[in-house]
């Protein structure tokens, strides 16, 4: 079945829908979630939202200089510009769209600082921003006319020249997106959706590693549909592990513990509970990310643990618990009271800052593409992410994708000679033993030799591990039945490879990418 949308939007969480939200009125919206709509990552972002917006002690500059020292230094600086000065212009969209960021007694924003920031700057909802501005965000969705949802629909690939016939490579100039061929998960049927306009918003790629705080839908979708359709990508070595996630055997995803927590006071502590990170940097545990994750990963291997403490049991218990009610929940029904006991943790894969490179108009090296979110590279954040720049860069860049695509896709005809999706000779796959053993391998690889800290050796190896399931389940891939399973599968090794090879290329130490054997270059 042939559907035809203005707009086809792949992913729900905040960039797909604020960028759906700003189109809507002008022209018809497909919004394609791969589950429903509640699970995205945003829902699962604790801390919140960065943005200047006590000028009596704040600035642009400052925010500014902190991104760039976060991002080692290899941010684009348009980008961190254009983000940090339109943070506060998204803010009000957001609180247009119904978002309620937590206020003091005096009415103005009750601002947390966490890890990499100058000031307090982090807008927030308690500990739960991301849920309040997902659940936002579909009630907006949900009442607007123009917006078809298309819950349990799986964005198998992109419709290019390929589709025509046209042989397509890294060097075909202009290479165009028409739509793209989905599954409808309930019928096992492809539909082709073809758009004037297409937007890739289907987040990051946690699900790639063994540990993640990412949902499991997290498998890196976008980034290799748009890879395989000859797009560009960047910075894919620069996977940033959330240094405090509760540690709690069997959970996956790994809950996380906020890095606000931190900003509050919290202190990271050894097993027998001593204070480590003077150790490591001036700035203790309020650190940036990478520095945390690193000092937290060299103590549990030196001491042969499996975890560190948070403590926040020095600050006073009704406060702790007014900050963080789901924390102190989950802890709780773990048996840990967050205001007498240490909290457990260890890092876990979290965000990735490297995808599907853009523009400043959000647009990716396909035509008639756009790119938003965690799967794509704005250039924001470098090597290494600043914690809550990320659903700021979210909406910020939804809004600059509007307003590029809502000039121009009135210029584009639908491509009406794409051919439907062609399954014959292909059988239905029985062994899906094959496929779920295969995921957790992936898994396995990524975690033992792509994590915090690399060797050549290490990349080597899963290089070479990864290679073989890859031509396994490319010859399993066209034989079978398309699955939602089978194609996630695809999408997680093409997400590794393409890890692995940037990691493999940069022969220095940067940002979230530190490698043993290739220290950093200083001048």
């Amino acid at each position: 079945m042939v559907k035809k949308f203005d707009f086809l939007v792949i992913g729900s969480g905040i960039a797909g829908m604020s960028y759906a939200l700003k189109v809507a009125d002008k022209g018809n919206v497909a919004l394609i979630c791969k589950t429903t709509l509640e699970e995205a990552n945003t829902f699962f972002a604790q801390g919140g939202v960065a943005s200047v917006t006590n000028r009596l002690v704040d600035n642009f500059d400052k925010h500014i200089e902190d991104t760039m020292i976060a991002g080692d230094w290899i941010s684009d600086r348009a980008a961190v510009e254009k983000v940090v000065r339109e943070a506060p212009s998204q803010i009000q969209a957001l609180i247009d769209w119904g978002v309620d960021f937590d206020k003091n007694e005096k009415g103005d924003f009750d601002l947390h600082r966490e890890g990499g920031h100058s000031e307090f700057r982090i807008l927030h909802h308690a500990d739960n921003t991301g849920a309040e501005i997902q659940e936002s965000l579909i009630k907006a969705v949900r009442k607007h006319p123009n917006i078809t949802i298309f819950d349990n629909h799986f964005a198998i690939e992109i419709l290019t020249q390929h589709h025509l016939g046209i042989e397509v490579t890294r060097q075909t100039p202009d290479i165009e997106c028409y739509g793209a061929y989905i599954l409808d998960i309930a019928t096992n049927e492809v539909h082709t959706f073809l758009s004037k306009v297409t937007l890739m918003a289907t987040g990051g790629c946690g699900a790639v590693y063994k540990t993640t705080t990412n949902p499991l839908v997290a498998t890196g979708d976008g980034i290799a549909m748009v890879y395989r359709a000859k797009g560009t990508v960047q910075d894919m070595e620069f996977v940033q592990f959330h240094p405090t996630a509760l540690y709690n055997p069997g959970d996956r995803p790994s809950f996380l513990i906020t890095e606000a927590m931190r900003g509050y006071g919290g202190i990271l502590r050894t097993r027998d509970g001593k204070e480590f990170m003077h150790k490591y940097d001036p700035r203790l545990s309020l650190a940036p990310r990478d520095i945390v994750a690193r000092a937290i990963d060299n103590e549990m291997k030196q001491r042969g643990d499996d975890h560190v403490y948070l403590d926040v049991t020095h600050k006073d218990p009704e406060e702790t618990k007014r900050h963080f009610p789901n924390i102190y929940e989950k802890c709780l029904s773990l048996g840990i009271d967050i205001t007498k006991d240490y909290i457990p943790v260890a890092p876990a894969a979290h965000y990735l800052c490297g995808g599907i490179k853009v523009d400043l108009n959000a647009a990716s090296s396909i035509h008639r593409l756009y790119a938003v979110g965690e799967c794509s590279c704005t250039g924001l954040h470098g090597g290494n992410r600043l914690a809550s720049n990320s659903l700021i860069e979210a909406v910020v860049y939804a809004d600059a994708a509007a307003k590029h695509s809502l000039a121009h896709f009135k210029e584009y005809c639908y491509r009406e000679d794409i051919p439907e999706w062609n399954d014959e000779g292909t059988k239905m796959n029985e062994e899906m033993v094959l496929i779920s053993q295969d995921a957790k391998e992936v898994q396995q690889i990524m975690s033992t030799y792509v994590g915090i800290v690399r060797t050549d050796l290490r990349l080597k190896r899963a290089w070479n591990r990864l290679d073989l399931l890859y031509e396994e389940t490319e010859e399993l891939f066209k034989k079978s039945v398309v699955s939602r399973e089978l194609c996630e599968l695809r999408n997680v090794i093409n997400v590794g490879y393409l890890i692995m090879r940037w990691a493999m290329e940069r022969k220095e130490s940067r940002g979230l990418h530190y490698n043993v054997d290739h220290p950093r270059v200083t001048s």
